[in-house]
């Protein structure tokens, strides 16, 4: 036995890379052989101190993931414990297969490694998901809610290379890549899902007092966070830094036109809690791809602004009108918290590049192009998707 520890202690490394060894797909960021160059002990811990440095902005999607977008399922009166349910399911299975197909794509078939960024995308590709599911939400079996999710994640994962790797485009806070395709994916799934009978609202599509106090506080649990999602990918501290500060004015400025417009559509100017808990996150997504670019707070409250408004007047006009005569029935109005901003938030990525100093002409040119090309390949695509489907359901249901 003893001879068995001091074998084990000369070889300490093998230990230390058994899930190396033994696993032909991943490895851990920490799994460095050290037993022969110091040197590379050093370099380890420092790449784990710089790993860990991101946990905190991992630990904020987490609660996002998990809690906010959990507990904003909840307005549906009869569906509470379903949707809380559900968004947990389709969360934990997504982490593992976004974790796995993303690394595929990325590590062009060779290992990759597990670290906190790819923990961090992992659960970004679940975010996607999560923005579908509430188009589809009260209508989809937790069967139907999985299979999705596997088939999502997949197109996502290729959409996000074909984004970042092909086209080197830019959108820190992947407002175009996570935000529009989540949204325009949900509403084309809607789109086949639909039945006659959701055109008039049906009596389970209600909220009460107590299911839209849970609905709001999963909308507050998004709001504080919402600043480390758009930082959390950011490759520097600078970038970081501006992405939050850029959020932060951005979903503030949001929340004002929001609670304005609303009490402006609504009779006698009352409030609607759609638009509260909903419109009041616009100016998050919107801001997403530019929030790490040079633009002062007052752009960033403009585009909160805009973004705000929009979704407001979405909830208003473009959800009865996308149910009664396109045939999409939008459970949680994903078309007007996460399409359209997120369409908005590659306008003002377009927008920003082109107005950048002079001194930055030449790298701006390539950057216009790049995110007027995503623009249009990623929304513009999945906006083609969601029509030929329609088109399929309408003329499955003609007489």
């Amino acid at each position: 036995m003893r001879d068995d520890r001091e074998k084990l202690g000369k070889n300490g490394s093998e230990g230390r890379n058994i899930l190396r060894t033994k696993n032909d797909v991943h490895e851990y960021e920490t799994s460095v052989n050290t037993s022969r160059n110091p040197n590379e002990t050093e370099s380890a811990a420092m790449d784990v101190e710089k790993t860990m440095e991101s946990y905190p902005l991992f630990q904020d999607v987490h609660i996002m993931v998990f809690a906010g977008f959990g507990f904003l399922m909840t307005f549906l009166w009869k569906y509470g414990f379903s949707g809380v349910g559900i968004n947990l399911l389709i969360a934990a299975l997504g982490l593992q297969w976004g974790t796995i197909i993303q690394g595929i794509f990325r590590s062009h078939g060779q290992k990759f490694l597990i670290e906190m960024k790819n923990m961090i995308h992992a659960d970004f590709s679940t975010v996607t998901v999560l923005i579908s599911f509430g188009a589809v939400l009260g209508k989809t079996s937790p069967v139907q809610m999985l299979i999705m999710t596997i088939l999502e994640i997949t197109v996502y994962a290729a959409n996000e290379y074909l984004v970042f790797k092909i086209l080197w485009a830019s959108d820190t806070g992947e407002s175009m890549t996570i935000h529009a395709f989540g949204a325009y994916f949900g509403l084309a799934v809607a789109g086949i899902l639909y039945r006659s009978g959701l055109k008039e609202k049906h009596p389970n599509e209600e909220s009460v007092y107590h299911s839209d106090l849970f609905a709001m506080i999963g909308s507050l649990f998004l709001w504080i966070f919402w600043p480390s999602f758009n930082s959390a990918t950011a490759d520097e501290a600078k970038k970081q830094y501006r992405a939050i500060v850029n959020t932060y004015f951005s979903l503030a400025a949001s929340v004002v036109t929001a609670y304005a417009c609303s009490s402006l559509l609504e009779s006698r100017g009352k409030l609607n809690m759609v638009h509260i808990q909903n419109a009041t996150l616009a100016g998050g997504v919107a801001v997403g791809t530019c929030a790490d670019m040079e633009i002062p707070p007052y752009c960033a409250m403009i585009i909160g602004s805009i973004a705000g408004a929009v979704s407001v007047f979405g909830f208003k006009f473009l959800t009865p009108l996308f149910t009664t005569k396109l045939r999409i029935h939008d459970t949680c109005g994903v078309h007007n918290l996460h399409g359209l901003p997120g369409v908005i938030g590659g306008l003002a990525g377009i927008i920003t590049v082109a107005l950048e100093e002079s001194d930055s002409r030449d790298t701006s040119t390539d950057y216009f192009n790049d995110d007027t090309l995503v623009v249009l390949v990623n929304n513009l695509f999945a906006a083609e998707k969601v029509h030929d489907e329609i088109a399929k359901v309408m003329g499955s249901t003609q007489p």
